[in-house]
């Protein structure tokens, strides 16, 4: 086998498919490889940004240097900059020792900031002024330092709209965007979600591998999957704990994709994350059309509202992959408002 061939291998191992989209996609990381520019990758959540990212710093010149991630919405406002640029010791409470910032561990490679549509505003200005002057100054420091790093950022956000709402800036947004390159969504390559699931399957053993009729698979490439190719990854996980080793059908199928089914028969789980209540007032409307109470039997329906909330975010952090800015986002709750709901359900989850 011939470099070339080495080559392709190793990016088709990574983007997996041969959907049209899989090989545009895998095209367009060759051509951005080749260059230093930065590159913004767009795409809804779970369709592979980061992994994406990766295979452009594999195919380029930096592929022997370092690479880092950083997801830029799962980390407090006040520690994103001693966690980009680090920090020198005593240079803020809890500051017991010097710090090393991505920047400057990934000299020489590649930087990936996920999430870059959630950094903060005040932080976007000192992006902005490191991507220019190619220097970093550690919080607590006066000393410059120049970094010599390649950053790749990725959004699920609409950055024009956050653009015209003064909530981004737009010249970040062309500093980061040299390459913009769209990473589609499942549902857009659904005849990849064969492939898919045999790759998610190749480490585990034979006996908790599903197999799949015809009809089963016809329904796995209909679904929507607004979760994308981590919530297939979740689905295919999740086939193998409950039915390991045995062929599935339709009603298997479409048992696993609605997971809370069973615990909700009042009411259909919704397939598309924009269908999840948003709040309490929203499933209280719902919920007198889902239970009607028995003659001298009265509902009680603030227990009846909190257990479809649970459920709801339940939903919501298997499909975010338990990142909770992605699962706040699903359910258009701000992260502190649902992280409160979480302690008061004591769901217990990492706090991304």
């Amino acid at each position: 086998m011939t470099l070339g061939q080495n080559e392709n291998a190793a990016l088709e191992a990574l983007i997996i498919g041969t959907s049209e989209a899989a090989c545009r996609l895998r095209e367009m990381i060759r051509r951005v490889a080749r260059s230093n520019a930065s590159v913004m990758l767009c795409g809804p959540s779970g369709s592979g940004k980061e992994l994406v990212a990766r295979a452009i710093h594999n195919e380029g010149a930096r592929a022997g240097k370092a690479f880092s991630a950083i997801n830029c919405g799962a980390i407090p406002g006040e520690l994103i900059e001693s966690e980009l640029f680090g920090h020198e010791k005593g240079s803020f409470t809890g500051a017991h020792a010097r710090r090393i910032g991505h920047f400057e561990a990934t000299e020489g490679g590649t930087l990936f900031l996920d999430e870059i549509g959630d950094m903060r505003f005040d932080m976007q200005v000192k992006l902005l002024r490191v991507l220019e002057d190619r220097t970093i100054v550690r919080v607590g420091s006066s000393d410059v330092k120049a970094v010599d790093v390649r950053v790749i950022s990725a959004t699920h956000q609409d950055l024009g709209a956050a653009i015209a709402d003064g909530k981004f800036r737009e010249d970040l947004f062309f500093r980061l965007g040299v390459v913009v390159l769209q990473v589609p969504s499942l549902a857009n390559r659904a005849e990849d979600i064969p492939a898919l699931i045999r790759h998610f399957q190749r480490q585990m053993p034979a006996d908790a591998k599903c197999r799949f009729d015809d009809a089963a698979m016809a329904l796995l490439m209909q679904h929507a999957w607004p979760g994308n190719v981590r919530e297939l990854r979740n689905f295919v996980e999740r086939a193998s704990v409950l039915h390991g080793g045995e062929t599935l059908g339709l009603d298997d199928v479409a048992m696993l994709l609605n997971p809370t089914a069973a615990l909700a028969p009042r009411r259909a789980v919704p397939s598309s994350p924009a269908a999840v209540p948003a709040s309490a007032d929203d499933v209280a409307a719902a919920a007198p059309y889902a239970k009607t109470p028995a003659p001298g039997r009265p509902i009680d329906l603030k227990r009846e509202i909190e257990t479809i909330e649970l459920e709801q975010i339940h939903v919501a952090l298997d499909l975010a992959d338990g990142i909770i800015s992605e699962a706040a986002r699903l359910l258009t709750l701000k992260r502190t408002t649902l992280i409160e709901k979480m302690r008061k359900y004591g769901v217990h989850q990492q706090a991304a």
